[in-house]
């Protein structure tokens, strides 16, 4: 018999509004408290301590407008952020420091977060949605060099990019992007070229989250329908369909690998949170605890796999943490 599904470890509460973006910063200097950054709709950005479960900074830098994307550069002192007022800020926290050092203007309207990739020490790539609705727009920091903007073909109706993810197979090798659009398709771009290499439709409707694991050459993605899709890289950089899931209920707004490949959570517009095996994507569980939309989900980097833990934030304005399956 199936053991029935766990509580969370504990809550976070205090926010104060919804919740639409979650990243850990845990896998430091043994001396480092491990931290979650969380991004709310009302524009703080909140820097939970996760051994007193409470908020050690609200940062304010979003015009009250709502945060949807939060990463970490190298470290927990070096913070960017995107909101819906149509900026990318870069925050440096170290001694205490609370304002924005930086910051990129987007001019686009959508809701797309953007991604980061390191690509040497103190280097990183940053995709975003361009000002031109179908475009994409790639950028060097902290230098904000533009590297290129990725057009769609004429005659090509992708729709607006919905979802981003800047991979490379190995360090030093070529940095390619994978985009989900508002037409459904996963479409793969060589940035050195600057041109499209495959495309996949891969959903009826936009694609609202993927992730990619490019060890096993293998992604998945979500929309508002009741399917998962996922799909494979072949040698000749072709996406082909390799499976799809059927889902319970319709909409998933965010989907995460955890970093060791094992599995994958989802999060889900009817509440609930899934976790999924990610060789056979067998389900593994169904976690049970928000009261509205599950806007994001994020694992934890912990070292000691034993430490790892998921989050979820939800428009319940609250923050579920849970241990699950962290014996390798």
């Amino acid at each position: 018999m199936a053991l029935p599904p766990p509580d969370p470890q504990f809550v976070l509460r205090g926010t104060g509004a919804a919740v639409h973006t979650l990243h850990f910063s845990c896998g430091g200097k043994e001396s480092d408290v491990p931290v979650l950054f969380s991004g709310s709709e009302t524009g703080f950005i909140h820097v939970w301590n996760l051994q007193t479960h409470r908020v050690d900074t609200a940062l304010d830098g979003h015009g009250r407008k709502s945060v949807y994307c939060v990463e970490t550069m190298g470290g927990k002192h070096r913070l960017l952020s995107q909101g819906r007022d149509q900026r990318i800020c870069l925050w440096d926290l170290a001694e205490g420091r609370t304002s924005v050092m930086d910051s990129v203007f987007t001019e686009n309207v959508g809701f797309c977060r953007c991604s980061l990739l390191k690509v040497a020490e103190g280097r990183w790539l940053m995709a975003m949605a361009a000002k031109a609705l179908d475009e994409v727009q790639v950028l060097e920091l902290p230098s904000k060099t533009s590297v290129c903007t990725l057009k769609p073909e004429a005659g090509a109706k992708l729709g607006m990019p919905m979802c981003l993810k800047l991979w490379q197979l190995s360090c030093g090798s070529q940095p390619l992007l994978l985009a989900g659009y508002e037409d459904g398709s996963v479409v793969l771009w060589n940035l050195t070229m600057g041109k499209a290499l495959s495309q996949l439709v891969c959903h009826q409707e936009p694609v609202m989250s993927l992730d990619f694991d490019s060890e096993k050459a293998k992604g998945i993605s979500g929309s508002s329908e009741k399917v998962l899709s996922i799909w494979r890289l072949n040698e000749q950089q072709n996406l082909q369909v390799y499976k799809t899931h059927k889902l319970v209920n319709a909409g998933i707004s965010d989907i995460t690998i955890r970093p060791d490949n094992k599995i994958l959570a989802t999060a889900g517009w009817d509440h609930r949170i899934r976790i999924f095996g990610w060789k056979k994507l067998k389900p593994l569980a169904v976690l049970d605890y928000h009261t509205a939309t599950v806007h994001s989900v994020s694992f934890s980097d912990h070292n000691n796999p034993s430490e790892r833990l998921l989050a979820a934030g939800s428009k319940d304005h609250r923050i579920s943490i849970w241990s699950i399956y962290t014996q390798t």
